[in-house]
């Protein structure tokens, strides 16, 4: 029960085969209190995935697009817990016209706004509930490796480098509040955000041939073991890392042929 007595708020959830459910699901099972959130929409799916966790669970309202969303969420979580100890931060969006090899024609206002989503929206969670959160907390962003230009990506791709790097100045600016921020950089699985990229299939299939571990895209419970790792204590003295859990695949470099 490495989570006794955390309170952590999961975002992200759409759906039972979301990543973060899977992530609520393990936490829950390591004895954390857990709310979750969404907006839109969407809301009703994620209440609807809520109520099939081990303990059903709330939702709570974030666009964290919206500044208004952003104020009332600590007032929120301060009324029920009067703290927070963890935060899953799995939010990523990019528009259709900036992924799918739409790279050179993508426009300015459509990179924005997976930046703003995707990445920026890291720091807005973290400047918003870090009030709330004492020494060893944690916040954990889940990546997808941004050292190198993947097909498809695109923006996103580009997105996540900038996740990459907001996560390192976050841990450096609220490592001396005791606060610390990790990500998890799992390899590519079958939710519904991913199904929804034009050409994931083609993606996807690279890893059950080159990780050296094998990779199943319909298995997310290894990242969120890892996942509930870092919320916990044990990782007490990780911070600003990227933990890659994709069955080796970033070790050993771009597919070959047989």
């Amino acid at each position: 029960m490495i989570l006794a007595g955390k309170r952590l708020l999961i975002t992200g959830v759409i759906t039972k085969d979301s990543i973060a459910f899977h992530a609520a699901e393990q936490a829950q099972r390591e004895g954390a209190s857990v709310l979750l959130t969404s907006f839109g929409r969407v809301r009703r799916m994620t209440e609807r995935a809520a109520r099939r966790l081990p303990e059903p669970v709330d939702v709570l309202e974030l666009d964290v697009n919206s500044e208004a969303n952003l104020a009332a969420l600590p007032r929120e979580l301060d009324g029920r817990w009067g703290g927070l100890d963890g935060v899953l931060h799995a939010i990523a969006f990019a528009p259709e016209d900036a992924i799918g090899g739409r790279f050179m024609s993508a426009p300015a206002a459509s990179a924005a706004q997976a930046f703003q989503t995707s990445a920026f929206s890291l720091k807005a969670i973290a400047a918003a509930l870090a009030p709330l959160m004492p020494r060893g907390a944690g916040i954990v962003g889940l990546d997808f490796d941004a050292r190198v230009a993947w097909p498809i990506y695109d923006w996103m791709g580009v997105a996540k480098a900038a996740l990459e790097s907001v996560a390192r100045y976050l841990a450096r600016d609220l490592g001396p509040a005791g606060i610390r921020v990790n990500l998890v950089s799992a390899g590519p699985l079958g939710t519904v955000a991913a199904r929804g990229i034009p050409g994931f299939e083609h993606l996807a299939e690279l890893w059950p041939r080159q990780a050296p571990l094998g990779w199943d895209i319909e298995d997310p419970s290894a990242v969120a073991s890892v996942v509930s790792f870092l919320l916990s204590d044990y990782a007490r003295a990780i911070t600003g890392e990227i933990i890659h859990v994709d069955g080796g695949f970033h070790a050993v470099g771009a597919p070959t042929d047989p």
